[in-house]
């Protein structure tokens, strides 16, 4: 199965994003083999930086890098793809700023909505960073629920439990760009997080 032909956006109503930088993973995934699914912040600037791009992607660098520091055996999004993980932006348009605006994030939980309802074997969510955490929130009270995150910091709020829906919901850092390499104290955190999310799946 192709997500990128299940899910997708049609009209691109979003004003601070860039629609030319639009991507939907177009892997062939096996539902039934996910059960973890990470959710990152926003497409590339860049769409050869995205995970499944060929060749050392930025966002394939870092990600891989994230999963040793949790001691996962892996040198590829490949590899990381067959421990069953999942991997997919919460927006699916580059950024334009450093921020993105609420609006935009709703709209695209949308797509992300139905884009997570193509993997029912799924045990875990890791939300990597506020506009997934977001995201993620803007799903659950469309559906009039609780938020699953609730506001304060990320450092303060990940050590506690959360769920949605079943699921395992870990709140955490973006593990995904060059900002990861250089901020060791969120490095120590993301492989904490990567490194417990794995436990509930093995």
């Amino acid at each position: 199965m192709q997500v990128s032909k299940c899910v997708g956006c049609k009209e691109f109503p979003c004003t601070d994003v860039k629609h030319e930088c639009y991507i939907v993973p177009a892997i062939d995934a096996r539902p039934e083999a996910v059960s973890l699914v990470m959710i990152s912040e926003a497409a590339p600037e860049n769409p050869r930086d995205y995970y499944y791009g060929k060749g050392d992607p930025l966002f394939q660098k870092t990600t891989v890098q994230a999963f040793q520091d949790a001691g996962a055996r892996v040198s590829s999004i490949q590899d990381i793809v067959g421990l069953g993980v999942y991997l997919t932006t919460a927006v699916k348009c580059g950024k334009t700023t450093y921020g993105i605006q609420s609006s935009t994030i709703r709209e695209c939980s949308l797509i992300l909505e139905k884009e997570l309802a193509q993997f029912p074997k799924v045990k875990v969510l890791m939300l990597m960073g506020d506009v997934a955490i977001k995201a993620l929130n803007y799903i659950a009270q469309r559906a009039g629920e609780k938020k699953v995150i609730p506001a304060g910091s990320t450092y303060k709020i990940r050590k506690a439990k959360y769920s949605f829906r079943g699921m395992r919901v870990f709140p955490s850092y973006l593990q995904a760009g060059s900002s990861f390499l250089i901020e060791k104290s969120k490095r120590r955190m993301i492989a904490e997080d990567i490194a417990a999310a794995l436990r509930l799946v093995r």
